[in-house]
């Protein structure tokens, strides 16, 4: 089966735990802070595998309208949800957006998050931090777990940040870029690096160094855009492949009508 055909399996499986807790969210079943059925459970009421289950859940969790406590379960998040928010992606498609624009855009405004998280943050949101920077060590071999790890953190630093305007829109960009990168994040080789990288993000916050903390987030966001410019090209390398490998496979069988 083609990767492509693949992708999107595995996308329509992500979307049908997304919608389900959705409709539960939206007509009252479901209140914050509510806990979901256990995995095993709701895999078999979905009629999917605890895999597939487990990443929409994390597709939840990158959102922030779901919230993961290991050897605990899954919670709707306290808060508004915001499956209400005008879609980046939506946006993008109808004006052009490109992922390099969205990627400058979070530059600009996750180095000054990061600046300010330095300044404003506490001893709560440290804490998270550095839970989220245990677990991307802990996902190096799971590329799609370590980026719902990656996404938590970069939203730990905005919220430390105080300010809740910048908080929605870097957390719109982010929720847009998290869907494309989910389908080539299997293609990453840097992400031992990023996680070092996060991890001194977070001690230069937790040292309250706004401007080292500044200059950190910066050079990490600018070698993540190198590194999904790279995944995308090592992605279309991969389909080309199979696309030559179909066509090799087929020419003889052609040839001899």
């Amino acid at each position: 089966m083609a990767r492509t055909q693949l992708v999107d399996r595995d996308t329509q499986r992500t979307m049908l735990v997304v919608n389900h807790i959705r409709a539960l969210i939206e007509d009252g079943t479901l209140l914050p802070g509510d806990k979901v059925p256990p995995e095993r459970e709701f895999a078999r009421m979905l009629n999917i595998s605890r895999a597939s289950l487990r990443t929409g859940i994390g597709y939840l969790a990158a959102m922030g309208v779901m919230k993961v406590r290991h050897g605990v379960g899954a919670f709707v998040a306290d808060g508004p949800p915001e499956f209400g928010k005008a879609s980046l992606s939506l946006m993008s498609a109808l004006h052009g957006f490109q992922s390099w624009q969205m990627f400058e855009a979070r530059i600009v405004i996750e180095s000054q998050l990061a600046g300010l998280a330095a300044e404003r943050g506490n001893d709560e949101h440290h804490a998270a931090m550095a839970e989220e920077v245990a677990e991307m060590f802990g996902s190096l071999n799971a590329p799609a777990e370590y980026l719902v790890h990656d996404v938590l953190f970069h939203r730990i630093v905005s919220q430390a940040s105080g300010n809740p305007i910048l908080t929605a829109v870097i957390d719109t960009i982010t929720s847009a870029l998290y869907e494309n990168r989910l389908q080539t994040v299997e293609y990453s080789t840097d992400m031992r690096e990023s996680a070092e990288m996060h991890r001194e993000i977070y001690r230069a916050i937790r040292a309250r160094n706004a401007q080292e903390a500044r200059k950190l987030m910066r050079e990490h966001l600018e070698l993540a855009r190198n590194a999904q410019q790279l995944e995308q090209h090592d992605e279309q390398g991969s389909e080309k492949a199979l696309s030559a490998r179909k066509i090799a496979v087929t020419a003889p069988v052609l040839r001899a009508f």
